[in-house]
């Protein structure tokens, strides 16, 4: 079982001329997003949000790795 869940994910092609994924999911109770370039999937940012407001989210680089392979394989 995957420590994560994908609530949602977003393939967006108009942003700069390169294409990005923001992914939301959840982790330990919260709820995060996570925002890859398309490309190399890349991590570009991360928040986690909180009572209403978001903060840059710290993850560990196992959950992002394996949410980065999920990405991959959906898309």
């Amino acid at each position: 079982m995957k420590p994560f869940e994908i609530s949602n994910m977003i393939i967006d092609d108009d942003f700069y001329n390169e294409e990005f994924v923001t992914v939301d999911f959840s982790y330990q109770n919260h709820d995060y997003s996570i925002t890859f370039k398309k490309a190399d999937l890349e991590a570009v940012n991360a928040w986690v949000f909180n009572d209403g407001s978001s903060l840059p989210a710290n993850l560990p680089e196992n959950i992002i790795e394996s949410i980065r392979k999920d990405v991959e394989k959906r898309i």
